[in-house]
C-alpha cells in the first residue's frame, strides 16, 4: 500500500476488547470481508490492524492465516495480505459448486421442512422483497444469503450446509449484484419468489428446476462482471 493511502478495510472494523484477541480480530476481519466493505484486492495492513485493536501483530497474523485457509485472504510475497481475488473462471467454478451443493440440500429440505421452517423462509423472502424498492447492494447480498440458507437448513445435513456456506463465503466479497441493472435484478427476484412457492408446495421437481435456472442466471452475471470493477485476478476486457 502506497504511503499515505489508508486501506478501506480499516474503516469497516469495529475493534472490541472482550474475548480472545485472535478470535475477536478473526471475527471482525471475516465479517468486514463477507459484508462487502473490503472488495477483493483490498490490502490488509497487518501493523495497522494490530494498532487498531491494541495488540501485537501476532494475533492478527494468526487470524489472517485462518482466513487464508478459508480462501477469503491471500498472501502475496513481499506485498503482504489482501482480500482474496479469483479469476473469472475460478469464480464461476465456485458458483457451480454452490449450485450443486444447494440442489442436493434442497431435495432433502423440501421433504423435511416444518411449518416453522416455511415461516422462516417466507420471512427471509419478505426481507428480500423490501429491498426491491429500497435497493442497497450490501443488504441485498446479506438477505439473499439468509433466504437461500433458510431453504436448505431443513435438510439437517450439517456437513453439507457447512460446505455450502464455505463456498458462499468465497463468492460473497465480490458482491456481483451491485453491477446488475434493475431489470436483471427483478428476474433474479422472481426466481426467488418461484423457489419459495415451490418450497411451500413441497414440489421438489419445480424447486430444483427453478433453482437450476437461478444458478444459470448467476453464471451469466459472473460472465458479465466488468473488469473495471477491479475485483478479478484476471482483468481481461469483455
Amino acid at each position: 500500500m502506497s504511503q499515505g493511502r489508508r486501506s478501506v478495510l480499516l474503516d469497516q472494523l469495529e475493534p472490541r476488547r472482550n474475548g480472545s484477541p485472535q478470535q475477536v480480530i478473526l471475527d471482525e476481519l471475516r465479517r468486514a470481508i463477507l459484508e462487502g466493505g473490503a472488495p477483493p484486492g483490498t490490502p490488509i495492513p497487518l501493523a495497522e490492524v494490530a494498532a487498531l485493536f491494541g495488540v501485537s501483530p501476532i494475533p492478527v497474523r494468526e487470524a489472517l492465516k485462518t482466513l487464508v485457509g478459508e480462501n477469503l485472504v491471500a498472501h502475496r510475497p513481499n506485498a503482504g495480505y489482501v482480500v482474496a481475488q479469483l479469476t473469472r473462471r475460478e469464480l464461476a467454478e465456485i458458483y457451480l459448486v454452490r449450485g450443486v451443493l444447494e440442489s442436493a440440500a434442497l431435495r432433502a429440505a423440501v421433504e423435511m421442512a416444518t411449518p416453522t421452517d416455511i415461516a422462516v423462509a417466507a420471512e427471509a423472502h419478505a426481507a428480500l422483497e423490501a429491498l426491491q424498492t429500497d435497493w442497497d447492494p450490501r443488504s441485498y447480498h446479506r438477505e439473499s444469503r439468509h433466504f437461500h440458507l433458510a431453504l436448505i437448513t431443513p435438510c439437517r445435513m450439517h456437513r453439507l450446509q457447512r460446505m455450502f456456506e464455505s463456498a458462499w463465503n468465497v463468492t460473497e466479497p465480490f458482491q456481483p449484484m451491485r453491477w446488475l441493472p434493475d431489470a436483471e435484478r427483478s428476474k433474479l427476484h422472481r426466481e426467488h419468489t418461484a423457489m419459495l412457492a415451490a418450497f411451500i408446495a413441497r414440489d421438489t421437481n419445480a424447486l430444483l428446476e427453478v433453482a437450476a435456472q437461478h444458478h444459470e442466471r448467476l453464471e451469466e452475471v459472473i460472465a458479465r462482471l466488468p473488469s473495471r470493477a477491479g475485483l478479478l485476478a484476471d482483468q481481461e476486457d469483455i
